[in-house]
This record gives structure tokens, C-alpha cells and sequence, in this order.
């Protein structure tokens, strides 16, 4: 009987980790996940990257409406809200960052701008994804 079990328990285990591997409101998603929900510390960046390459290979326009995070796919569209104002802006995942612990998002100066923390630097922020790239 035990031979029996040990036979199977490298499918049992492939099942296993298969059957947890997409899960709605994952951490580290690949695709576009509509249940995707984060909270945490919104940053921006601006005028010292202006023209210099991103994460994705394009360069960085402190002008369009881009961000940094740390694991969505480069063309992630997301809508950042701004938890202390209630303002919202939508952006393209198209860098990686930050790499300050506990930001979740970097995002251009325009966005930041948008989401009214430009002057104050930081804000709560929540993200949900939009569409995939």
C-alpha cells in the first residue's frame, strides 16, 4: 500500500502547486487580474530621469502618465486612488520600483500631480488593475 502512495505523490504534488499558482488578488500576478487590490505608500519621481531609459526600455517622460512597481507586467494599466483625497489616476506600468521599503508605487510627476501629493511626496494610495498589456 505504501509503494502505492509514494508512485503518486509526485502528480498529487504537481496538482497541488498547479492548482495554487492563479488565485484572484495574488501578489505577484503575470496577467491582468481584475480582483488585484493593493494598499500601501505611493511615491513620484521626475526632472533627474527625465529622457533616461526605464525598466522597459523606454524613456522616462516625467510628463506622461507612466509608474514603477515592483512585479505588474511593463503595459499594466492601473488606477492609482489617492486614499486621503479621494482623487484617482490611471497609469502604464512601465518601470520598475521603488526600491524605498514600503512604497508599492513609484509615478510620474504628472500622476503625482494628478493625485494631488506632488508637494507632500507621498500618499496612501490603493491600486486595482485595469486592462493587461
Amino acid at each position: 500500500m505504501k509503494k502505492r502512495i509514494y508512485k503518486f505523490l509526485p502528480v498529487l504534488l504537481l496538482a497541488l502547486m498547479a492548482s495554487g499558482c492563479e488565485s484572484s488578488g495574488s501578489k505577484n500576478p503575470t496577467t491582468a487580474d481584475t480582483g488585484y487590490y493593493q494598499t500601501g505608500i505611493a511615491s513620484w519621481y521626475g526632472a533627474e530621469y527625465q529622457g533616461k531609459p526605464t525598466a522597459s526600455g523606454e524613456p522616462f517622460d516625467r510628463k506622461a502618465m507612466t509608474a514603477a512597481h515592483k512585479e505588474l507586467p511593463f503595459g499594466t494599466w492601473v488606477q492609482v486612488y489617492n486614499l486621503e483625497n479621494g482623487y484617482k489616476v490611471r497609469v502604464r506600468i512601465n518601470d520598475r520600483g521603488p526600491f524605498v521599503e514600503g512604497r508599492i508605487i513609484d509615478l510620474s510627476e504628472k500622476a503625482a500631480d494628478e493625485l494631488g501629493m506632488k508637494i507632500a511626496g507621498l500618499a496612501q494610495v490603493g491600486i486595482d488593475i485595469v486592462s493587461g498589456p
